[in-house]
């Protein structure tokens, strides 16, 4: 039975490295609701506060340097850019929210987008909730997770900036992180932590997506 268990466990993991080493391309952005594409396929959009690595993590689950846009300067990702996978799923790059220097309008505009894109994309099948390991979670994530809780969208909290941390210190923010999220409906019961700096994590949340598209019935 062990046998069977590590063979099964060696097809999906190398199942999860072909999905994420197919082809992904830029599909478009989207500063309004009626410029986002028809829903062909399913999606799972990455969401976290300004600056959370978002992007980064992106380019590192698809194995490119530039596919999404990063920077270091917060709140440079003002728009929900799409990218296909392999025609097998769509990835959603959405806005950082939190970051207090944006003007009032850009900030309203951007959180009525996302919250919008949230509460009406029925081919959403997840949202990975990126938090800076460093600082834990902040009332704004929270917000967002009673947000996603209410539209019972399924969602993933994914850690990041781990290298940044020691062992000790990193299993107490997950244990923290997942007392607060015990009771939460639409929560995952565990939480990933990731690195794109030394690709810690990152084989785990492609595995993780994996499985969720092998999932979706096709005809």
């Amino acid at each position: 039975m062990t046998g069977a268990c590590n063979a099964g466990g060696a097809a999906a993991v190398a199942a999860a490295r072909r999905l994420f080493a197919q082809k992904c391309e830029f599909i478009q952005s989207a500063a309004r609701l009626d410029q986002i594409p028809v829903a062909d396929e399913d999606e799972v959009a990455f969401a976290g506060r300004s600056n959370v690595g978002k992007s980064s993590l992106v380019n590192s689950l698809v194995g490119r340097k530039a596919l999404a846009r990063s920077s270091t300067t917060p709140g440079r990702t003002r728009q929900i850019n799409f990218f296909d996978l392999g025609g097998r799923l769509m990835l959603v790059d959405l806005p950082g929210y939190g970051y207090a220097r944006a003007s009032r309008s850009d900030i309203s505009a951007w959180t009525n987008l996302v919250c919008d894109y949230l509460r009406s994309r029925a081919n959403l099948r997840r949202v990975c909730l990126l938090i800076d390991s460093r600082h834990g979670p902040k009332d704004t994530d929270f917000e967002v997770m009673s947000l996603l809780d209410e539209a019972a969208v399924s969602y993933l909290i994914v850690l990041t900036k781990i290298d940044k941390l020691d062992g000790s210190a990193l299993g107490e923010q997950i244990e923290k992180v997942l007392a607060r999220i015990s009771k939460r409906p639409a929560a995952h019961p565990f939480v990933l932590a990731t690195s794109v700096r030394n690709s810690a994590g990152i084989g785990d949340l492609r595995l993780s997506l994996a499985e969720l598209v092998q999932s979706i019935p096709r005809i």
